[in-house]
């Protein structure tokens, strides 16, 4: 028999704004508006100065652990931007704050998670998106069988799930995605590629050339794009909800983009990254591209950047009031908020605050003495 080959493909890279603010006419045709694009950026800088202020309050002691957002804002906001608030699910990692916030969460309930407040965990009715995932991969589960109710209820929803390069080595990630793609649930897996895996370099811990290969495998629609180009981060995002959406089944996207700060406020990224691999990678932020775009336009000066900062103060001035300043969980909160209907054993621990018989019912303790008198 003859050898023949039965199976080949290809990896495309999508960049609509290079790093000059230059956008490809053809690519970005219709794809977003000046305002829209202004919109965003202003997001983009209200978003990182909240990114620095959570930095801020950890080094001051007001904040437990916290990981920065800084330098991948392109790929949230890209993407949150595409899927429809209200409509679509965000099953997060823990750096689409961008994405979040669009689609309707309080900022404040990021930081009162990362304060330890479990209240920070209490997504508002309404707001299409899960509480932030700290275990590696486990989100992209629970992200494939939500799709896979809607899609038997027939409801047209799409759920995009975001995880980081470390995540595509776990096997959560390879359950999930043989699942979606076998029953083409309407997912899609957005990967940012930030290069590390906390302080493992990509290339050390997979021996693919891309992380969106990976999706081959499963015979998912697998693409590459600049994560630090919001443009083209919004342009695969919406071809892969409306793939979804028409049932053609899962799309990975790998966002091509890097973490400026370190992994978390308990890390130095400094002990294994070189620093000259940084400094290249910060000429390449997001909010640099979107603004020269915008200088380039006639549509942003330094009169209009200092407006918006000053708003970013004041909006982030208004977060940190609302995060320190909730009042005290009250003690009988982990009673009434942990079963629909409480059990007899629960409410008698409420009432006397006791897990032991003893506490629960004193009286017990006349029964010791009579049995020692008897004695």
């Amino acid at each position: 028999m003859p050898i023949r080959k039965v199976y080949e493909n290809s990896i495309e890279f999508v960049q609509v704004m290079d790093e000059q603010g230059v956008i490809d006419e053809r690519l970005g045709k219709d794809l977003l508006s000046d305002e829209q694009i202004t919109f965003l950026y202003e997001k983009m800088v209200e978003y990182r100065r909240l990114d620095e202020i959570a930095f801020t309050l950890q080094r001051s002691g007001r904040m437990y652990t916290y990981p920065q957002n800084k330098g991948q804002e392109a790929a949230a906001l890209g993407s949150g931007f595409a899927l429809r608030k209200g409509v679509d699910w965000l099953v997060p990692c823990y750096r689409e704050n961008g994405a979040l916030f669009l689609h309707g969460l309080p900022p404040e309930l990021i930081f009162l998670h990362w304060m330890g407040d479990e209240r920070g965990n209490a997504i508002p009715a309404g707001v299409n998106v899960t509480p932030i995932a700290i275990p590696i991969g486990t989100q992209m589960l629970h992200a494939t069988g939500m799709a896979w109710a809607f899609k038997q209820r027939k409801e047209d929803r799409v759920v995009c799930t975001y995880f980081g390069d470390g995540a595509t080595s776990e096997g959560d990630f390879h359950e999930a995605m043989n699942f979606a793609t076998t029953f083409k649930v309407p997912c899609i897996f957005f990967c940012q590629n930030n290069q590390w895996a906390i302080s493992v370099p990509r290339e050390q811990q997979m021996a693919s050339e891309t992380v969106a290969q990976k999706g081959f495998a499963y015979g998912a629609r697998s693409i590459q794009v600049d994560g630090n180009d919001l443009l083209a981060v919004y342009k695969v995002t919406l071809e892969a909800r409306e793939r979804a959406r028409a049932g053609e089944g899962p799309t990975i996207i790998e966002a091509v983009t890097y973490r400026l700060g370190d992994h978390t406020t308990a890390d130095d990224a400094r002990r294994y990254r070189d620093s000259e691999e940084v400094a290249a990678w910060a000429q390449k932020d997001p909010m640099i591209r979107l603004r020269k775009y915008l200088e380039g336009k006639g549509l942003w000066n330094d009169a209009k950047q200092q407006v918006v900062e000053d708003r970013a103060k004041a909006f982030c001035s208004e977060i940190v009031k609302k995060s320190e300043g909730i009042a005290k969980p009250d003690v009988n909160d982990m009673f009434d908020y942990l079963y629909a209907e409480m059990p007899e054993e629960l409410r008698r621990q409420k009432e006397t605050l006791r897990t032991h018989s003893l506490g629960q019912d004193p009286s017990q303790a006349g029964l010791r003495s009579s049995a020692a008198s008897a004695r």
